[in-house]
């Protein structure tokens, strides 16, 4: 179990990297906009994005 959850860290790393690498510009201009939603805009994409890992989760599981 831990060396799963290790390797999922590792792949969310990877692929947290990849705009950064591969796109700077639109990379900073993602998180100007991010700066100015609200926090409940910001919650309900994080909340989103949750529900939405559960969903491939349960999907591919």
């Amino acid at each position: 179990m831990t060396t799963s959850l290790f390797i999922a860290f590792a792949l969310m790393l990877v692929l947290e990297g990849l705009l950064p690498f591969l796109a700077p510009g639109a990379w900073r201009e993602t998180f100007r906009r991010l700066i100015k939603l609200t926090d409940g805009q910001i919650r309900f994409i994080g909340l989103t994005s949750m529900l939405a890992g559960i969903i491939l989760l349960m999907v591919f599981r």
